[in-house]
C-alpha cells in the first residue's frame, strides 16, 4: 500500500520554516498541516533535537534515509516498512539508521493528531531538521527495487543517468552528494581503493599524503564496519569542506572523488568549494536546498493514492 506524500515542499533546506513558494501543481502545498495538526513541525523538530543531543550521528542518518527513500519509487516512506524482502532489507539500506527517531515522532503525532500526518512527511521534516542541527552546531517497495540507488563505485555517467531518471540534473547530483559533508561510512565501502586498486597500488586519485591516514583507519584485514568521516576534518558541520576535500584528492568514496576527476562535474565542485564571484556564483547551502525540494517531489503520492499509516513500519 502506498503512503501518500501530502504536504511538505522544502525551499532552502537549512531554514526552520517551510518553503514560501507553493508548488501545488506537483501535488504538494505549503503549510499543509497548519489547520489539521498545527504542532506537527514542532513535534518532529523536538524529537530530532532530543535524539541529536544524545547521538549527533543521527543527523546524517536521517538525511541519507530520506535520500534512499526518494530514489526508490518516490518519496513514500516505503524505506520504513518492515518485512523479509522489503526495501529496508536491500544491501544499500542495511546500514541506514534513524528509524527510532521516525517511530518516536510518529507515536507523538498519533497521540496529538491521530491519522493526520503521513510517515513520508515525518521523514522529510526529520531530514530537514537534521541538516539544521548540523548547521547550528506507501507502497511496499521490494529489495530488488533499490538497483537505481547511486552506488559507491558508479562512474559519473552512471550517476547522472540515475539522477536524470528522477528528473534531477547534474547540478542536483553534485549538490545532493554534497550531503556527505556530514556523517560517516564503513571501511568496507572504500578500503579497496587503498591497496591493489591498480597494478601500481592505490587509487591514483587519492592524495598520496592522505593514504597513510586512511590505511591506519582501515588496515588490510581490519574491521570492515569501522566508521570513517566522509568529510575529513568536518564531519559534524554542514559546510563546503567536502568539496574542498574532493579538490585535494581527499574524497572517501570512489563515486564522490569522481565528481572532481570527471570534467563534466568538476566545474560545479569548484563553484561550490570556491569563493562566490558575482551573481553567477553558486552557494552550496542554497543550491542544496533547491535540489532537496526537487528530490522531495519525486513521484509524490496524493489523495486516494495512499494512506496515513498508524505505524510507519507497517501498512494499515
Amino acid at each position: 500500500m502506498k503512503e501518500y506524500y501530502t504536504a511538505i515542499v522544502l525551499s532552502v533546506f537549512l531554514l526552520l520554516t517551510l518553503a514560501t513558494t507553493s508548488v501545488q501543481g506537483q501535488g504538494t502545498s505549503v503549510g499543509f498541516y497548519s489547520r489539521t495538526c498545527s504542532q506537527a513541525e514542532s513535534i518532529v523538530r523536538a524529537t530530532v533535537q532530543s535524539h541529536f543531543r544524545s547521538d549527533p550521528s543521527i543527523a546524517p542518518g536521517l538525511l541519507r534515509m530520506h535520500f534512499h527513500d526518494c530514489f526508490v519509487q518516490g518519496c513514500d516512506a516505503s524505506i520504513l516498512i518492515d518485512g523479509s524482502s522489503t526495501e529496508k532489507t536491500a544491501g544499500p539500506n542495511l546500514l541506514l539508521r534513524g528509524y527510532d527517531v521516525i517511530d518516536d515522532a510518529k507515536r507523538q503525532l498519533e497521540a496529538a493528531c491521530p491519522g493526520v500526518v503521513s510517515c513520508a512527511d515525518i521523514l522529510t521534516l526529520a531530514a530537514r531538521d537534521s541538516v539544521v542541527m548540523g548547521v547550528e552546531m506507501g507502497r511496499v517497495s521490494l529489495a530488488s527495487d533499490t538497483s537505481n540507488l547511486p552506488g559507491f563505485t558508479d562512474s559519473v555517467d552512471v550517476q547522472k543517468q540515475k539522477f536524470t531518471a528522477k528528473g534531477l540534473n547534474t547540478q542536483d547530483l553534485v549538490a545532493l552528494v554534497g550531503g556527505h559533508t556530514i556523517g560517516t561510512v564503513a571501511c568496507q565501502f572504500f578500503s579497496y581503493r587503498l591497496n591493489n586498486f591498480t597494478t601500481a597500488g592505490a587509487d591514483p586519485s587519492i592524495d598520496p599524503s592522505f593514504l597513510p591516514q586512511l590505511r591506519a583507519l582501515c588496515p588490510s584485514n581490519g574491521d570492515g564496519n569501522r566508521r570513517v568521516a566522509l568529510d575529513t576534518g568536518s564531519q559534524n558541520s554542514f559546510d563546503t569542506s567536502f568539496f574542498t576535500n574532493l579538490r585535494n584528492g581527499r574524497g572517501i568514496l570512489e563515486s564522490d572523488q569522481k565528481l572532481w576527476t570527471d570534467t563534466s562535474t568538476r566545474t560545479i565542485v569548484q563553484q561550490f568549494s570556491g569563493p562566490i564571484r558575482g551573481l553567477l556564483g553558486l552557494r552550496f547551502g542554497i543550491e542544496f536546498g533547491r535540489s532537496m525540494v526537487k528530490m522531495s517531489n519525486i513521484e509524490v503520492k496524493t489523495g486516494t493514492q495512499g494512506e496515513i499509516r498508524r505505524v510507519c513500519s507497517a501498512i494499515n
